[in-house]
């Protein structure tokens, strides 16, 4: 339920309301908007007696929200969400790049790969350390060592890291991370997703291998029940009955997404596609639709790389790729970072 306030409504008589509405048991959240000011209500809002919250001075009006999902709803929130990350800030109409490699493998490797998406315009930086991967002999990760090279590497560059969370035991390793991210794998890991709520930090989460969009956002709907309202959805390609890509991007998640939440919408186009070549019209068209932030995986030698070689940019195609969202980017009237 969505309680729409009178513009200029009495301070007095608002907090009147919230308190009437505690004693119902509903937790009531106050949001002030830029053209409107609501109250939305999360729980058991059957026993609410409607005649007696439209009769208060400060209430215009009241909309029941159908939706399975309120925290991440739009009705809930009408404004875009604004993240804070390291004294920049995600959503309200800027574009970030997050670059950087699938796995992080070395010192080296790690920095020189850092250094190079920087002066090529990323504006976070990526990298995996916990990798969870189809094959049990696959190179799983670095594990904590890698995020401490993470580190470095923000010490090197002053980019803010986005790492993967695997695992509830390894959440004391992301204490000093910038943005944890949730993969598809863990979408609907629900013990995961709301030890997640209980902390701070924002949560990059990414849409299921066969999941729905509805169910990507009742994933966030975990994470924001529990107090951590600070989610990035990522849509990053799903399995469809087409073999001639890895996944299929979804593109039209990210109008949708942002028609149904107020939460910013990121797009990964080197997992949806896993061709290098596609990455960059992928990354153009997802700026197109609207997108706050594209994740795009960069290694200084792909040839070499411990995982994911083939969906990964050599830092100079990540160049020319940056050259062209730039330009589609002034061309928007948008801005980068």
């Amino acid at each position: 339920m969505i309680i729409i306030l009178r513009k200029n409504s009495d301070v007095a008589s608002v907090k009147k309301l919230e308190a009437m509405l505690s004693e119902k048991g509903v937790t009531a959240n106050y949001i002030k908007g830029t053209t409107q000011s609501i109250i939305g209500l999360v729980g058991d809002t059957t026993r609410i007696d409607e005649s007696s919250i439209i009769a208060q001075d400060c209430v215009d009006s009241i909309r029941r929200v159908q939706e399975p999902y309120k925290n991440a709803n739009r009705k809930f929130h009408p404004d875009d969400t604004i993240i804070d990350i390291s004294r920049t800030k995600i959503g309200g109409g800027t574009l970030h790049i997050i670059a950087g490699p699938c796995s992080v493998e070395s010192e080296e490797q790690i920095i020189e790969t850092a250094i190079a998406c920087k002066e090529a315009g990323a504006t976070m930086l990526r990298g995996g350390a916990f990798k969870p991967r189809t094959s049990p002999y696959a190179f799983q990760g670095l594990g904590g060592d890698g995020i401490k090279l993470l580190i470095k590497a923000r010490e090197n560059t002053g980019l803010p890291i986005v790492t993967e969370i695997m695992s509830i035991s390894d959440i004391d390793y992301f204490s000093d991370i910038d943005i944890i991210q949730v993969g598809a794998r863990n979408m609907q890991n629900f013990n995961l997703l709301k030890e997640l709520g209980k902390c701070s930090k924002p949560i990059l989460l990414k849409r299921g291998l066969a999941n729905t969009m509805e169910e990507l956002l009742m994933s966030a709907e975990y994470i924001m029940s529990e107090g951590n309202k600070n989610i990035i959805l990522c849509e990053r390609g799903i399995r469809t009955f087409e073999t001639m890509t890895r996944n299929t991007l979804d593109i039209s998640a990210v109008p949708l997404l942002k028609q149904k939440s107020h939460l910013p919408v990121c797009v990964d186009p080197s997992h949806a596609a896993g061709i290098v070549s596609l990455i960059e019209p992928l990354s153009l068209a997802s700026v197109i639709a609207g997108a706050d932030a594209l994740e795009i995986e960069v290694h200084c030698d792909p040839k070499s790389a411990l995982s994911d070689g083939g969906q990964q940019l050599t830092p100079d195609k990540f160049k020319q790729t940056m050259s062209k969202i730039k330009d589609l980017c002034n061309y928007m009237g948008k801005k980068i970072g």
